[in-house]
């Protein structure tokens, strides 16, 4: 009798799961490229964007900063909404959410109207993109999920190249008069397909046993980012005033605060915002440590070069975007072979990605110190490729182990955690190598600056290859 009432209640329960197929892939996928894009899609279009918005440099760093700072602030939260409300209507409403707000920036009628914009946007992306890698945890498993996991990173490392690329081609094709204005305008109908296809290739998931929004934990989370992240990207721009000083003062204090709070959470049985337990997986502590070298470097070397392409060589916005084409292109089919790398090697395929990305880097130094203010897209293009091919062999095999151990319960908060790690390292990038670079060009010149700032960026290479020898060397 109890074998009769068993097996159909497993085989319906079975049935039940949700499965997250090939177009659904696709789906989440095409959502989680579109902030990472975003982020960088503007690099090449701040000069017309000054110009024709009469917007100072302080101005538009904050519509950098600002989409950077709300998406890092406000990501767990996303990641924790998705697993109490469910990661499917969370991610409809954050796409929804993104194309409106990007609507909105493309209709700016003055810089701070935009900045306004840019920071609704990055709380739309934050409350999209945990979603992502939250479903593909719940409703992929095995094989299938390492593969999606490995498609994930592969996705947003071409993003994050591919967006800079594009953001020149829409700012010189100034398609019916728009000019900068398409580099937003254009999510617009890819929300829209996006959309529709969540509606139907999408399948609903939650966690089993959703714990309430952790109030103080997202509140004092909030003030570590904002305390190290705006003195950070606006300190060099206004000048230094005092409250950059007193706000990263103020920075551990915060760091300090959250952590207690969340260890004391943990410690009471509830699910704080980012559970301390959950860093004791080797996996997920060691590649989250591992990812803040990787993003501050990626994403410096995008907005450095960028400003140097342009402003130094005067480049226009296609060909100083299309410099960087041989990286997206090489980082595809690198990327694509990670999975077989992995299996076959372990985890140093990813030391080994810090080695091949170091040499790309000196490469395009040489070119640069060689050839400036005359250096081409040609020159540039052996260093440029050599780097993606690094890149590629880190970046998609660091997300997957980062998450690979997070019980599929925790999904939410661990995706979460991961991308607001990554973000803030990309913020911090801009930050810091920007800085650097603003500060010593008027000094030391335009080449001197760049070649300085790339090997800064080696130096923080160096590091993640270091950190790469501590990993775990499989993944599960």
């Amino acid at each position: 009798m109890s074998e009769t009432v068993t097996v159909p209640t497993v085989r319906r329960a079975a049935a039940a799961a949700p499965v997250l197929g090939g177009p659904g892939l696709f789906t989440v996928l095409l959502a989680a490229a579109l902030p990472l894009v975003d982020f960088f899609i503007v690099n090449v279009a701040l000069p017309t964007m000054g110009t024709d918005l009469h917007a100072g440099e302080a101005v538009l760093e904050l519509v950098v900063a600002g989409y950077g700072v709300a998406y890092a602030v406000l990501l767990v939260l996303g990641g924790r909404l998705g697993d109490l409300f469910g990661r499917r209507r969370l991610f409809l409403g954050g796409m929804a959410a993104f194309g409106l707000t990007s609507l909105a920036c493309g209709l700016a009628p003055d810089a701070w109207s935009l900045v306004a914009a840019r920071v609704a946007q990055g709380a739309a992306a934050a409350a999209m993109l945990p979603q992502v890698l939250a479903t593909i945890q719940s409703a992929t498993e095995g094989a299938r999920r390492a593969k999606a996991m490995s498609l994930y990173g592969a996705t947003a490392g071409l993003s994050m190249v591919a967006g800079q690329v594009l953001g020149g081609v829409l700012v010189a094709a100034d398609i019916a008069g728009s000019g900068w204005r398409a580099v937003f305008l254009v999510n617009v109908p890819v929300v829209a397909l996006g959309l529709v296809l969540a509606v139907r290739l999408v399948p609903e998931t939650r966690s089993q046993h959703p714990e309430p929004v952790d109030g103080p934990g997202t509140a004092l989370l909030a003030v570590s980012l904002l305390t190290l992240l705006a003195p950070l990207t606006e300190g060099r721009a206004a000048g230094w005033p005092l409250w950059t000083w007193l706000s990263l003062a103020a920075f551990p204090f915060a760091a300090a605060g959250f952590w207690l709070v969340e260890r004391q959470a943990d410690r009471a049985g509830r699910t704080p915002l980012v559970p301390p337990s959950l860093l004791r997986l080797a996996s997920l502590r060691r590649g989250l440590v591992l990812i803040v070298p990787f993003s501050v470097g990626f994403s410096g070397f995008m907005f450095v070069i960028a400003l140097a392409l342009q402003q130094g060589a005067h480049l226009g916005p296609v060909p100083a975007g299309l410099a960087l084409a041989p990286m997206a292109v090489v980082f595809l089919f690198v990327s694509l072979a990670g999975p077989r790398l992995m299996g076959r090697f372990g985890t140093r395929v990813i030391p080994a990605g810090s080695l091949v990305q170091g040499v790309g880097v000196l490469l395009i130094a040489a070119a640069v110190w060689r050839d400036w203010p005359q250096v081409s897209v040609a020159a540039l293009l052996p260093g440029v490729a050599v780097a993606g091919a690094g890149q590629a062999l880190q970046l998609p095999n660091v997300m997957r182990l980062v998450l690979s151990e997070v019980p599929a319960a925790r999904a939410g908060v661990g995706g979460g955690v991961l991308v607001t790690t990554q973000q803030s390292g990309l913020a911090l990038g801009v930050a810091t190598l920007g800085t650097l670079f603003l500060t010593l060009a008027p000094h030391v010149g335009m080449r001197e600056a760049l070649v300085i700032t790339l090997l800064a960026q080696l130096g923080g290479i160096v590091l993640t290859g270091a950190l790469g020898l501590r990993l775990p060397k499989k993944v599960g």
